[in-house]
């Protein structure tokens, strides 16, 4: 189960009154404290830094020909192209950023080269290709005559597919990001800002501002060609940088400033009018206006990701984003549209089918999450992984083995440098994603195993692998074993911070205001996060369900007013995905994101964290047990003499036996160790629920668990036992209870339920009559290649219950009362 949050607030040093007074100058209808502290926490502590960190017009952009020598040379290569009509390809990739870069390329080099004759684009499919150049698609380029590829976004790594390529005359100018090769790969340039010093301006770049940065130095190079302006592309290079979550600061902050002015100056325009008609009709459909950050990374973000995540080919984004065309437009952002309401319903049973599974987990023994499932589609466990990682504090990898070893193909053994390919059969490979939190470099983690995988490529917090199916046992074991040893002592625990304590009548638009003076905000600059404390909810209400086009599409969003002491007004507020019973009943605290929401013309509050507040009376008067320690409330009597402690009536009150004094409780005593936490939280539920039934908070009832040490048998003799039975049942035709055989063996009803299938690989039948099981013997040759197996399975299923019980026998009482606490009863 997810472990509680931990929450923090912030270290804020008061800022000196002279940077208040300017900072007020830029916000002149408040006080200026809050956008001053937050400011001042996160570096910007004099008057010319705050000038050029709010008014894109005192920032000055860096030169594209910054990137030296390597600008120079594909400004060179595309000059020889131009003068030599030669037919050019832009390589893309299927994500928000991959697809905004190809469609800055198709727009800008579209002003030098004849769109679709001169010039055209090739995108991955999501499903069936990976990121990246593959030689497939370079053949196919090479057979319509193209002779430069300009890859954005992508490229960096693909030495050999960059070979291949050069062996067809076809040369490659490399736009990209992500990790450097060792070394530089044999293309006519590569411009990636890895290769700038860290504090360098341009370093931060994403896909979409390498390639504009590349049209910007073509634009200088050939002025008098182009027809359209250079700034007609910065609203699809906002859209980019902010989807893809880069850090905002130094170029990605200027060019996000102005894209962001660009994109809402178009939307006002008459829909007929408009310059992008796919931009503005998703913008319709996602109700926003795109004057806000927000509009792109909780908008037209996630619906330009979708499409590859649901149907694999995004190629029609790039016109989405391009075509003046505004009826096409029009169709193209439905099928969008579509795409999403799609994926969030698949996510959404993802999420509800991971979350089963995570009940399975100790997470108390858990360093990395890996879970896998046949069902899954791969195209949304990306998503699904980051929040899980959000809400356990741990790496988290979802596999999916959809389809797994339906055709033979290549084995690519995949590292940042290298690749060693053998040709396979068939074989069953499980896809999936992987998320980081706490500064765990996943990257590293998930390389250090590239023996075990198929293919990988990421970076710290987000990567992509597969991998053999049979080796998912062991991966797990292996990364969660690599991680244990590098955390020592350190625990992973999911946390959320906040950088301000705020109360309801603080809320609105002054402090908006204040705070829109940091936008746009990204990695480094995060939205601020407010803690509210003893507040409660009021109003609330959810829509679970989605009407697109007559296809119902699974929906959730939670709306509802907060209140405080502070003031008489409420505040409105939203909490994406979670249904409004979530909401705590009394008094809480709450960590939250402050925002306008632009198609209801509203301030409101974005709920991020919610728990109950510790000093709560309300809550005391509602009976909530989320309030209660429940360390009185479990007695740790493993290994001692409990003959005393038997159940007592509810109305009992002594406390001569052990009880706490401070509480008049029965109480519910378990003697047999469980081998899973679901069965102490069963128990635990079954005590809590007596209590409610009884007499509220006066008369709650102890848990008391009394299991002594296993004294445990060998797995083979278990099964030599189970065996002897059997036989014995057999030949005397008795019949046994269930419990009889558990007693007498050892074991537990699933352990047991793997050895009757064992068992009837040796040619036992088993057979329920009543309560009873009838077992007969006809020993058989016919299933001898199996009986192995099955005995091999039953030994495995003996040894991990010995060590749940071996575990549960001396794992500690606070970790019990800490995995206890993060059910939600």
């Amino acid at each position: 189960m997810p472990e509680q949050q931990q929450w923090t607030i912030a270290a804020t040093e008061q800022p000196p009154e002279w940077f208040i007074q300017v900072v007020k100058q830029h916000t002149p209808a408040s006080s200026g404290i809050y956008a001053a502290k937050l400011l001042w926490q996160r570096g910007i502590k004099n008057d010319q830094q705050l000038t050029a960190f709010i008014n894109h017009k005192a920032y000055q952009p860096a030169s594209p020909f910054e990137f030296g020598q390597e600008m120079h040379l594909a400004i060179a290569r595309l000059q020889q192209a131009y003068n030599a009509k030669e037919k050019i390809a832009i390589w893309g990739d299927f994500d928000a950023d991959g697809i905004t870069a190809t469609s800055v390329l198709w727009d800008g080099l579209g002003e030098f080269f004849k769109q679709n004759t001169q010039l055209i684009y090739y995108i991955p499919n999501r499903l069936k290709e990976s990121h990246g150049l593959n030689e497939q698609g370079i053949d196919n380029l090479a057979k319509q005559g193209c002779k430069l590829i300009v890859t954005c976004d992508t490229g960096s790594t693909n030495i050999e597919e960059i070979v291949y390529a050069k062996q067809l005359s076809i040369d490659v100018i490399v736009t990209d990001h992500h990790t450097l090769p060792a070394e530089r790969p044999p293309v006519a340039a590569i411009i990636n800002p890895r290769y700038l010093p860290r504090e360098h301006q341009l370093f931060h770049l994403s896909g979409v501002a390498v390639a504009y940065k590349l049209v910007e130095a073509l634009y200088q190079t050939l002025p008098n060609v182009a027809k359209y302006p250079l700034e007609d592309l910065l609203d699809l290079v906002a859209v980019g940088l902010i989807a893809d979550l880069v850090q905002l600061s130094g170029d990605c902050r200027y060019l996000a400033q102005l894209g962001i002015q660009r994109l809402q100056a178009d939307f006002q325009q008459p829909a007929t009018a408009r310059r992008r008609p796919g931009v503005g009709r998703l913008l319709e459909l996602c109700q926003k206006s795109g004057d806000r950050p927000t509009d792109i990374s909780f908008g037209l973000g996630p619906r330009i990701n979708a499409v590859s995540r649901i149907q694999g080919d995004a190629s029609f984004c790039v016109e989405l984003l391009t075509s003046r065309n505004a009826k096409r437009c029009n169709e193209l952002a439905e099928v969008t549209e579509l795409a999403n309401a799609r994926r969030k319903s698949l996510q959404k049973d993802v999420q509800a089918q991971v979350a089963q599974k995570l009940i399975q987990l100790d997470l108390s023994t858990t360093s990395v999450i890996v879970l896998e499932d046949a069902q899954w589609p791969a195209g949304v466990l990306g998503l699904v992984a980051g929040q899980v990682a959000q809400e356990t504090g741990r790496p988290t990898i979802l596999l999916s083995t959809e389809g797994a070893g339906e055709a033979g193909g290549e084995i690519t053994l995949l590292s940042s440098n290298s690749e060693l390919r053998i040709q396979h059969p068939a074989l069953a490979l499980a896809r999936g994603s992987a998320r980081s939190v706490n500064s765990v470099d996943l990257y590293q983690l998930v390389k250090d195993q590239a023996h075990l995988l198929h293919r990988f490529g990421g970076h710290p917090f987000a990567a992509g692998l597969s991998l053999l199916v049979e080796n998912i046992p062991l991966f797990t074991a292996a990364i969660n074993q690599q991680l244990r040893q590098s955390l020592g002592s350190t625990t992973l625990t999911p946390t959320v911070q906040a950088d301000l304590m705020v109360t309801v009548a603080d809320l609105g638009k002054e402090l908006f205001l204040e705070l829109k003076l940091l936008e746009p905000c990204g990695m480094g600059n995060p939205v601020p996060k407010l803690l509210i404390q003893n507040c409660y909810f009021e109003n609330s209400w959810h829509r679970n369900q989605q009407d697109w086009q007559g296809k119902k599409v699974q929906y959730i969003k939670a709306e509802f007013d907060i209140r405080d002491d502070s003031s008489r007004s409420a505040f409105p507020g939203i909490w994406w995905g979670h249904y409004k019973d979530e909401l705590p009943i009394g008094r809480c605290d709450c960590i939250a994101e402050l925002d306008y929401n632009t198609f209801k013309k509203r301030y409101e509050i974005r709920l991020i964290a919610v728990r109950p507040s510790v000093n709560s009376a309300l809550n005391a008067r509602n009976g909530l047990n989320a309030l209660l320690p429940l360390t009185p409330l479990i007695l740790d009597l493993r290994n001692q003499e409990h003959s005393a402690l038997a159940q007592r009536p509810a109305s009992a009150n002594s406390t001569h036996d052990g009880l706490n004094p401070s509480y008049p409780l029965t109480a519910l005593i378990i003697e047999d160790c469980p081998t899973n936490w679901d069965d102490l939280r069963a128990w635990l539920r079954r005590c809590l629920t007596t209590s409610r039934s009884t007499s509220g908070l006066d008369n709650q009832q102890q848990l008391a668990i009394a299991w002594s040490k296993p004294n445990l048998q060998p797995p083979n003799q278990i099964w030599l036992t189970l065996v002897g039975i059997a036989k014995y049942l057999s030949r005397t035709n008795q019949l046994v209870t269930r419990v009889q055989l558990l007693e007498k063996i050892g074991i537990s009803d699933q352990t047991l339920l793997v050895g009757i299938k064992a068992l009837k690989y040796l040619g036992f039948t088993v057979k329920l009559q009543d309560r009873y099981l009838q077992i007969t013997w006809h020993p058989s040759d016919s299933a001898e290649n199996f009986a192995d197996a099955a005995v091999a399975r039953f030994l495995a299923t003996v040894r991990e219950e010995q060590f749940q019980r071996q575990y549960f026998a001396e794992v500690p009482l606070s970790t019990i009362v800490a995995i206890a606490s993060s059910d939600n009863y």
